[in-house]
């Protein structure tokens, strides 16, 4: 059948609007570009040759390979993901990050993956608290943009504790180890896998109980990703689907963590 220019043009038109729209399907997904902050083990680390790795790592991949896409890693700072995401320099956020009120004034998320305890660590016998009449005057690190920061500014910094914000993971566990920190906030996890269980925490430990606070916490890590991206989204939530019925996420989440972590 033959067609004529404006048939043509008519076409192109709604081919455009469809994916304008968000009506694209996983189909039309040929890569994935996750950004990352790769100092957050077990979440996001890199091995001694240089190979990301970890739960979010291994997660995202499986993701590309249901959507049958591409999978690309671009590092950045943490607390410059979400603007990063925004001026595009990838499309989707996979770093350990929690959906919270906050960010969703500036980003959207896919559904809730998993959750983690927030703790604070410090050296054994400190008798330290995560209170504010524990913590008056004393410094506790935070890595820069997490809902740790947010907490700890919100509700420890009022009232005279020193909250230190660090732009990597790492810097804070050394500064802590040094003695140049009272203790640190972050998940639970992170501090067991990526400090407490290795040579430089020895003579750390968790220090009082998991800090709750869904406001300021949230209640779930999702990948985050740019407002109005319907397909992406629609995609990603969809393969998180089928890779959570078919047991994968639990699967790489008892490889990770010593509790369970995975939302249904």
């Amino acid at each position: 059948m033959k067609m004529n220019w404006r048939n043509m043009a008519a076409l192109t038109l709604f081919a455009t609007a469809t994916l304008a729209a968000g009506t694209a399907t996983a189909a039309d997904i040929k890569e994935v570009r996750f950004g990352v902050e790769a100092s957050y083990a077990p979440f996001e680390s890199k091995s001694a040759t240089g190979e990301l790795q970890g739960f979010d790592i291994d997660v995202g991949n499986a993701v590309c390979a249901k959507l049958k896409a591409r999978c690309v890693w671009v590092e950045n700072s943490f607390d410059g993901l979400i603007p990063a995401l925004e001026a595009r320099k990838f499309n989707a956020i996979n770093s350990d990050m929690t959906i919270t009120e906050q960010r969703r004034q500036a980003i959207d998320f896919t559904d809730p993956i998993y959750t983690i305890p927030n703790q604070m660590i410090a050296k054994k016998g400190s008798g330290l608290l995560p209170t504010p009449a524990s913590l008056k005057g004393k410094h506790v690190g935070v890595l820069q943009g997490t809902i740790q920061e947010t907490y700890a500014k919100a509700r420890w910094a009022p009232v005279g504790v020193d909250v230190v914000p660090y732009q990597t993971q790492d810097q804070i566990y050394s500064d802590l180890a040094s003695g140049r920190l009272d203790a640190s906030f972050q998940d639970a996890e992170a501090a067991s896998k990526g400090f407490l269980k290795k040579p430089q925490g020895a003579g750390f430990d968790f220090a009082g109980p998991a800090v709750s606070d869904e406001k300021l916490l949230g209640a779930g890590v999702g990948y985050g990703i740019r407002k109005n991206d319907k397909a992406l989204k629609d995609a990603l939530n969809q393969a998180l689907k089928e890779l959570k019925a078919d047991g994968t996420i639990d699967r790489l989440a008892a490889k990770y963590f010593d509790v369970k972590v995975v939302l249904k």
